[in-house]
């Protein structure tokens, strides 16, 4: 399995002619990440986890292309939106995710309080804007790095409970040079660690 870095949240995942996107956001190279694509999973309504337009142009050239996400987003959504719930188990694009979580990390005084889902795709887990901890075994973290919602205390946290083999992070366009780096030799120090550079892929 194949997993591409679009920048900021938007990864890929590809196995064969199987072909999944994750969270193709304004921050993000959607339009590089979605040709090819037959499913789309997004985790919430922020403009950098979903780039409506590019949404609407990959679907135009492909109507078979679906896209998964909470019930209230699907709605706005419309044709193609398949509604989803944490801790429901389906198949999109050929893989098997199951979803979890529920709920945006908070900011400050509950917001923003929209819903929020992490996937969970054959061991590799994308959490969405949250730090939730799923009960699934998870092989590859996928760690979001900088928000107003973590600070890297919270994201080291995060990964020594959920425990995975490895991670890479996401989530981190609001950092500079420094602070990638920064970020990074804190994660090093806790698990294997590496920085997938936009556009380039590691084989899982």
């Amino acid at each position: 399995m194949r997993l591409t870095h679009f920048g900021h949240a938007c990864v890929r995942v590809q196995d064969g002619d199987r072909v999944l996107v994750i969270d193709p956001g304004t921050f993000s190279d959607a339009e590089a990440a979605l040709p090819g694509a037959t499913a789309v999973l997004i985790s919430h309504e922020h403009p950098d986890h979903i780039d409506v337009e590019a949404l609407k142009a990959a679907r135009a050239g492909n109507p078979a292309l679906t896209v998964h996400t909470h019930a209230a987003l699907a709605a706005e959504l419309g044709e193609g939106a398949v509604a989803v719930a944490a801790g429901e188990t389906f198949t999109a694009g050929g893989f098997t995710v199951k979803a979890v979580g529920g709920v945006h990390a908070e900011v400050i005084d509950g917001l923003p309080g929209c819903p929020n889902l992490g996937f969970i795709v054959d061991g590799l887990y994308h959490p969405g804007d949250s730090l939730f901890v799923p009960t699934d075994e998870v092989d590859t973290l996928l760690v979001p790095a900088a928000g107003p919602w973590v600070k890297i205390g919270e994201a080291i946290t995060f990964v020594r409970a959920v425990r995975p083999a490895r991670a890479f992070p996401i989530h981190d366009i609001q950092l500079s040079k420094v602070g990638l780096e920064y970020f990074d030799a804190w994660l090093e120090e806790e698990i294997d660690y590496a920085r997938i550079p936009v556009g380039d892929s590691i084989d899982l």
